[in-house]
């Protein structure tokens, strides 16, 4: 029997479930093209698994000189290229650029939609000929490393130095005229034609070579100027006009690169931001500052570990890719299919089945994947026409969908990137944040399952029958695939590094293929690594943008200023503060990935909250929450809005239903500030009574929004008490449990013994 057969005799329905959507703007590359960059991504991809495992950059370097005949490669010498072992600093340079200069080939300025206008030779002609002022700021960078290399500059506390802030001096009229206006005419030349140049959808761009050839000349100044005692100045108005040069034009190309591939929603707050740096002495209140900012203090001091090079980059140029990689190799060896399909014959007969399995599968691909958006179109393209099929609404469908792929950034172990984030910033270990976050993810995940339960029991739905599913005792015989995972936990809290259980549960990805027709060859393997390439510009692209904004909070000050204003309002109320918190984590998430809406948050209000006494772990728990349900929040719900692109609902209606079925989940954060053992601070008693009652508050929530009481739909003043009974039970406290438990029994007596009219209405008033 054909394996085609046999997958139609165990009815699987999900096939290729995780692989990328093809979107818009994205080049298709054919032939010698195609094969360049697909090279191109799968080193990009490589490079950053061989040097987060400690393999020696420097010995890689020697082989790859002795490949191309080289009689000595370590006598040979590479001045213009970083020291290795790579520097962190350089490290997340050439991070950045590898991945604007990808990103650049890969994702055109505009869509491929309108075919008729053509190409347009002349002005790629023109794009072309920017290389020239590219080429001449690369030959001034190349020159720069080999002075600083040359052993002639005078030293300063064991660094060469590098003054050339002071105007007047050869070298800094050298930066200037040789080095940063070429370089800036480049990069928004090339910017500028990329909006207006048109090339077929298999060629490459010239205005998109140009750019990429600007980030690679960006990193080839910054890599040997940031060896030289020029960092101490970075942040301060002797920076060297280089570096500001350098920083614009690599803050340029990441603004763009974020627009081609994430949509113009962050680069507008990104922007918002930027204009804030040079009008905040114009501006009143909180946002004022005393000082207007030069341009070459605000951009020396942007591209600093202050700000894009920091904690975002940190994260993404070390935990994200490398989590990126995993799951290119899982969706090689076709795990991902196995995780749907194990969904569908574990829930698939369950009322509303299709709602359920959309639930535990997106959340476990989300989990993974690391973006709400990206994860609605993956799963959601399966799940959503089978929630309709069998009687969910349209929007509801969707909401169901964008709901379960928001959870799925925080589920642990890997909950999407914004755990590694939060241990970044916070320096809590990775371990630890992954513990705390088990009972709030169990909480979203139950209240969402309620949430639909609820809403398939009133439309009185059914499950899908057992021939429309794959057999649940085959994908139990296969519950081996799920090894990979097992090992990644068990990696992680068994001591090993997030890097090398990451490491080995990718391993053990390609090992598990073997037990599947989909082995994992030397050709699967670069097919992996070369859809982790691709993958990680979205991310990178986004963490890096954030970084942007992190540097402006960082230097203008205006995340402590927000932190005083919710310390004034604490002295009226905690509550309206952490209400205050809540709204601006939302409204700061809004159209922004996870990621970064996590990133900016953190830097504007979870540092008010710790000044309010909250520990460190409930502030950042609290803001993170808020940033990752900012993707189903109206009016601007990344996830919810992808979903109604697959079902075919009107968005603004699809984020509202959504945003109701994750109601419970913005009752959550506060349970865990009232009641810390929810993250699991505490004895064992304490988290456990926690959970409990949390548990039911969640349950007695969801059956208050749905009106559905033990079988039957509840009148109105029952819902209203079931919804008392739950957020009573949010402190967590013995007195406020006991009322929250007796408000919960009279609904539920009433429910039984009255059976009220669930249609009556509330008397407005007497005749």
């Amino acid at each position: 029997m054909s394996e085609r057969t046999a997958q139609h005799d165990d009815h699987l329905i999900a096939e290729n479930v995780d692989v990328e959507p093809v979107e818009p703007n994205k080049r298709l590359f054919e032939g010698r093209a195609h094969v360049a960059i697909a090279a191109a991504a799968a080193l990009y991809a490589a490079f950053h698994m061989a040097a987060l495992n400690g393999l020696s950059i420097e010995r890689m370097t020697a082989g790859l000189m002795g490949l191309i005949g080289a009689e000595d490669p370590q006598g040979i010498e590479l001045w213009f290229l970083p020291q290795f072992p790579m520097e962190t600093w350089n490290f997340r340079i050439v991070h950045i650029a590898g991945a604007l200069a990808l990103g650049f080939q890969l994702y055109a300025a505009h869509e491929f939609r309108d075919e008729a206008r053509g190409p347009t030779p002349a002005l790629s002609l023109a794009a072309l000929a920017l290389l020239i002022p590219a080429a001449v700021s690369l030959v001034s960078a190349l020159g720069f490393a080999r002075l600083i290399n040359s052993g002639t500059l005078p030293e300063f506390g064991g660094l060469v130095t590098w003054a050339s802030a002071q105007p007047g001096m050869e070298l800094y009229a050298r930066e200037v005229w040789f080095f940063g206006v070429p370089l800036l005419v480049a990069t928004f030349g090339g910017i500028v034609a990329g909006w207006i140049e048109r090339r077929e959808r298999d060629r490459f761009a010239a205005s998109d070579l140009v750019l990429g050839f600007c980030a690679i000349v960006v990193a080839v100044y910054l890599i040997p100027i940031y060896s030289t005692a020029a960092r101490n100045s970075v942040g301060t108005p002797f920076v060297p006009v280089g570096i500001a040069f350098a920083a614009t034009a690599g803050t340029a190309l990441i603004l763009e690169l974020t627009r081609r591939v994430a949509g113009l929603a962050l680069v507008i707050i990104t922007g918002i931001f930027l204009a804030y740096v040079f009008t905040a002495h114009l501006l009143p209140g909180i946002l004022a500052v005393q000082n207007p900012y030069s341009w070459q203090r605000f951009f020396g001091h942007v591209y600093s570990d202050a700000g894009i090079l920091g904690p975002t980059t940190a994260v993404s140029s070390t935990y994200i890719i490398l989590f990126i990689i995993f799951a290119a190799f899982l969706q090689a060896s076709k795990v991902g299919d196995y995780f749907v399909n194990f969904a569908f014959a574990a829930a698939g007969r369950a009322r509303g089945g299709p709602a359920k399995v959309a639930i535990f599968a997106s959340g476990l691909m989300g989990m993974i994947n690391g973006t709400s958006a990206g994860n609605v179109v993956a799963t959601g393209s399966l799940t959503i026409p089978l929630m309709k099929k069998v009687g969910y609404r349209k929007q509801t469908a969707g909401a169901v969908e964008a709901a379960a792929s928001t959870g799925g950034q925080i589920m642990p172990p890997i909950m999407g990137a914004g755990a590694f984030i939060m241990a970044e910033i916070t320096g809590i270990p990775y371990q630890e944040i992954a513990v705390a976050a088990i009972i709030p993810a169990v909480l979203y995940f139950v209240s969402v399952f309620f949430m639909v339960d609820f809403e398939a029991a009133k439309l009185g739905m059914r499950g899908m029958s057992e021939d429309e599913i794959p057999r649940l005792g085959r994908m139990l015989r296969q519950i081996y695939l799920f090894i990979p995972i097992v090992i990644l936990i068990y990696a992680l809290f068994a001591g090993y590094s997030v890097i090398r259980a990451g490491t080995l549960a990718t391993v053990a990805a390609a090992v598990v293929s073997w037990l599947t027709p989909y082995r994992m060859g030397l050709g699967a393997i670069r097919r992996a690594f070369e859809l982790a390439g691709v993958m990680s510009l979205q991310i990178i692209a986004v963490c890096a943008c954030a970084g942007i904004i992190v540097g402006v909070i960082s230097l203008t000050g205006v995340g402590a200023r927000f932190s005083n204003l919710l310390l004034g309002l604490a002295g009226v109320s905690q509550l309206l503060a952490l209400f205050f918190a809540m709204c601006i984590a939302i409204l700061l998430g809004m159209g922004m990935p996870t990621t970064a809406a996590y990133a900016v948050a953190a830097s504007v209000v979870a540092p008010g909250l710790v000044e309010l006494g909250i520990p460190m772990l409930t502030a950042h728990f609290f803001v993170f929450y808020f940033a990752v349900l900012s993707a189903i929040t109206p009016p601007v719900a990344l996830a919810s809005y992808a979903a109604a692109g697959i079902s075919g609902a009107n968005a603004m209606e699809t984020s509202v239903a959504s945003f109701k079925i994750g109601i419970a989940a913005f009752v959550v954060p506060f349970m865990f500030f009232y009641n810390s053992a929810l993250l699991m601070d505490g004895t064992w008693l304490e988290v456990g009574r926690a959970g409990v009652t949390a548990t039911a508050g969640v349950f007695l929530l969801a059956s208050g929004v749905q009106g559905w009481v033990l079988g039957g739909r509840a009148a109105w003043y029952l819902r209203a008490l079931l919804i008392l009974a739950a957020l009573l039970m949010i402190e967590g406290g013995w007195a406020t449990d006991l009322a929250g438990l007796a408000c919960a029994a009279l609904a539920l007596f009433a429910q039984r013994v009255l059976h009220p009219d669930p249609d009556a209405v509330p008397v407005r008033g007497a005749d």
